[in-house]
């Protein structure tokens, strides 16, 4: 199975290797690859999966440790870690963010159905191996039991889980950077006690049909999940 990790830590694009590799770091952290308390993969190592300079990844390293993302520590258990606390989202509406991005949200809202029906769909029609069937539940219980100030990035942790056991690593990657585009507008509008808990029975579902090997079902629990978040979405940003 290709993991979420190699997802987010996937070679950079020439020209920004800087402002890329903080996007990558970002991703794994916002999104709940790495989370908080955990290590970074060791520096030589995240520097080859990302195709950059140790230098370049240290100024990344230190530019996040400046933000209040991760902290490096020294000895034989040392290494970078995601801090325990992370920064809380920027404080912007959901009206001003939707006139800065214009018609992007719509374009975000229509790529991540595409992307996310195809794979649970994808999933269920995989004989999926046994890590992956325990990848997948331990994530839906981490989600479905998550603290409100972690709903965020377990429900994308668990979204992210589901495009992995897809099989396609091209899509894990889509999924990821489709997922952080919605991510800053999802942070934009309230969490809602009744939508977490009609969402939570949505992934159980979507779940429950993947391990059932229905592939109709799965795509039908995902869309129906999607088309729920989109009208929460345009309802606050309208």
């Amino acid at each position: 199975m290709a993991g979420a990790d190699d997802a987010v830590f996937r070679p950079v694009r020439a020209g920004n290797p800087f402002e890329e590799t903080v996007e990558r770091l970002l991703q794994a952290i916002k999104l709940g690859v790495v989370g908080p308390g955990e290590r970074l993969p060791a520096e030589r190592d995240l520097a080859a999966r990302l195709n950059v300079s140790r230098v370049t990844l240290r100024e990344a390293i230190r530019a996040l440790t400046d933000s209040g993302y991760v902290e490096s520590r020294r000895g034989r258990y040392g290494g970078t870690f995601v801090n325990e606390r992370l920064p809380k989202p920027r404080r912007t509406s959901a009206k001003q963010l939707t006139r800065e991005l214009g018609a992007g949200v719509d374009d975000a809202l229509v790529l991540r159905s595409a992307l996310e029906t195809g794979a649970a769909e994808a999933a269920a029609a995989r004989v999926l191996t046994e890590a992956e069937v325990e990848h997948l539940r331990r994530c839906l219980a981490e989600t479905s039991t998550a603290k409100l100030g972690d709903y965020r990035r377990m429900d994308s942790r668990l979204h992210l889980a589901i495009a992995e056991v897809s099989g396609s690593p091209s899509l894990t990657s889509a999924t990821a950077d489709v997922r952080m585009r919605l991510n800053e507008l999802l942070d934009a509008i309230p969490l809602l006690a009744v939508n977490l808990e009609h969402s939570n029975d949505q992934h159980d579902a979507i779940v429950t049909a993947i391990l059932a090997g229905d592939s109709v079902a799965a795509r039908q629990a995902m869309q129906e999940h999607l088309s729920g978040t989109a009208a929460l979405l345009r309802g606050f940003l309208t």
